[in-house]
């Protein structure tokens, strides 16, 4: 790790600077890496419909990749609030050829976005690098052995009930600190079930059973989960709280993804996972090229 990056890494004591995957080990550098969305659903909150069929779905992943995507997620399920859950044939139909093309097209890490054990596994065996999964392993008791069979990376994320319930009345009487304690105890459990820490990221999961103002809360604390030692991935794109606070203006959830965007990453997160990679990637590189994150003054030629 070079001086800079150490000085960095320094501000925020056990930040994760790598990640290892099924075939492969991501650094983990100081302006967050982005990951690119790609919902293979007809109901998904933002963009619910347009990449339902697969041709389509994999043309927008194959630019999401020219936009700067570090990573892409690809899920056949929506988790939306009161969204209703689908079976494990049908997500399967939705994402296993995706997943395949996909791989087989672009060299950067693709992840499964599901809590199903057997699509889990059938996306590992069509080129995904990575499992992630909203209930933290919770969802379907097989999904551990999977993880730990295939050796993939696995994101586990918070949620307070289901996407179902979700949102009916979130409460909590210290938003970060029990959140955190949640995050903590599925790293704990996951490493005693045999999966090396190293292979686990931990998401906060914005959105998913919490208010408008935990949401901003925890997005303001984030840089209170290094602590735990492994890479953090925050998805905060597009959503509801963003727009509510810039006025309930739908038009402006872009500029909200891309101002928290820069939030986080002077946080240290190491992941965010976004909609519109292009300008988000955009953003952030000026930020940092202005001398945010610590960076030197960029020369224009």
């Amino acid at each position: 790790m070079s001086g800079e990056h150490l000085a960095f890494s320094q501000q925020f004591p056990g930040r994760a600077t790598r990640w290892r995957l099924r075939t492969r080990t991501l650094d983990l550098p100081r302006r967050p890496l982005l990951m690119g969305i790609v919902n293979v659903t007809p109901d998904s909150f933002s963009d619910g419909g347009l990449f339902a069929d697969p041709s389509a779905a994999i043309d927008h992943a194959l630019g999401l990749v020219e936009q700067g995507a570090d990573l892409l997620d690809i899920g056949g399920e929506s988790t939306r609030p009161y969204s209703e859950p689908v079976s494990a044939d049908e997500e399967l139909l939705r994402v296993e050829h995706v997943v395949r093309e996909v791989c087989r097209q672009v060299s950067v890490p693709v992840s499964i976005d599901t809590s199903k054990a057997r699509v889990a596994e059938a996306a590992l065996a069509a080129g995904a690098e990575i499992v992630n999964d909203i209930t933290a392993l919770a969802g379907d008791p097989a999904m551990v052995e999977v993880i730990r069979n295939s050796g993939a990376g696995v994101c586990v994320m918070h949620m307070q009930g289901t996407p179902q319930t979700m949102q009916d009345d979130p409460r909590y009487d210290d938003v970060v600190a029990e959140i955190g304690e949640f995050l903590r105890g599925r790293r704990d459990w996951l490493i005693d079930q045999g999966i090396a820490a190293e292979r686990i990221c931990l998401d906060p999961g914005i959105g998913f059973g919490k208010t408008n103002q935990h949401n901003l809360t925890m997005m303001a604390h984030c840089d209170a989960y290094h602590a735990l030692g492994c890479p953090l991935l925050v998805g905060h794109s597009r959503k509801r709280f963003l727009t509510k606070l810039l006025g309930g203006d739908e038009a402006l959830r872009d500029a909200g993804t891309i101002g928290a965007a820069i939030a986080l990453a002077n946080q240290g997160v190491q992941i965010v996972r976004v909609h519109a990679v292009d300008q988000v990637r955009a953003a952030l590189r000026l930020y940092e090229a202005a001398g945010g994150l610590d960076g030197r003054e960029a020369t224009i030629e």
